[in-house]
């Protein structure tokens, strides 16, 4: 079986048209797939959106973030291997069989990278917002993780006994959480990066200002707090 799980926060416009794409796609497959919306303390109709869907709803009733609200939902997620994608499809579901290949290979998560081949990015997002994008991934490299040249596409996929351990010891709530758990992975599990389509989507979550320096402020405390590996 295979989980995708979707974070979500206010979705209601997006999700409907995301999951039926995930739906049409998924019936070529002969594969079993669970589809897990994780709602971050939606105050719109993101629930009710999810449930009419038919697919499954985990989440809590006060926002505490998108970290908080992947780990709830790959923790609940029972599949062989656990997809987490954004609730826009910045990267289209087709893209998981690159991840999945890896898998085939050997590794025990896959991520989706916009860094190692920028020719597969579709739609730029504002020059602003794509030079914050690369001077996070560059401290990231510095302090905490180098090598791998993105951490933050929204695109990874895990063995469920990777998933289940890594998430099941993250701590982060925010927008750093994939540092955390890419860390956690470090030295453990195998990493494969994989370069795939990204297309930038209007209405980002993540807040240049405020939620930019949450982010760099995570950094700094799990490189004080674990070191480097």
């Amino acid at each position: 079986m295979l989980s995708i799980v979707i974070p979500a926060y206010n979705e209601e416009e997006r999700l409907g048209p995301t999951l039926a794409r995930i739906r049409d796609w998924g019936r070529g497959r002969r594969e079993e797939i669970e589809v897990i919306v994780s709602d971050d303390g939606s105050r719109d109709r993101t629930r009710e959106v999810a449930a009419a869907a038919g697919v499954k709803v985990v989440g809590y009733e006060k926002n505490r973030g998108k970290g908080s609200a992947v780990r709830a939902g790959m923790l609940a997620a029972s599949g062989d291997r656990v997809l987490m994608c954004d609730a826009d499809l910045a990267t289209p579901i087709e893209e998981l069989d690159k991840l999945g290949a890896e898998l085939d290979r050997g590794a025990d998560l896959a991520i989706g990278s916009r860094a190692i081949d920028r020719s597969l990015i579709e739609t730029r997002q504002h020059p602003m917002r794509e030079l914050m994008g690369r001077t996070f991934n560059g401290i990231v490299r510095l302090l905490v993780l180098g090598g791998i040249k993105d951490t933050q596409c929204g695109f990874k996929l895990f063995t469920r006994e990777a998933a289940h351990d890594l998430f099941g010891r993250a701590t982060v709530d925010g927008f750093a959480f994939d540092v955390e758990i890419l860390w956690l992975a470090r030295g453990r599990y195998r990493i494969a990066e994989v370069p795939v389509v990204w297309r930038h989507v209007e209405e980002s979550k993540v807040s240049p200002g405020t939620d930019a320096m949450r982010m760099f402020a995570d950094v700094i405390k799990l490189r004080l707090r674990h070191g480097r590996r």
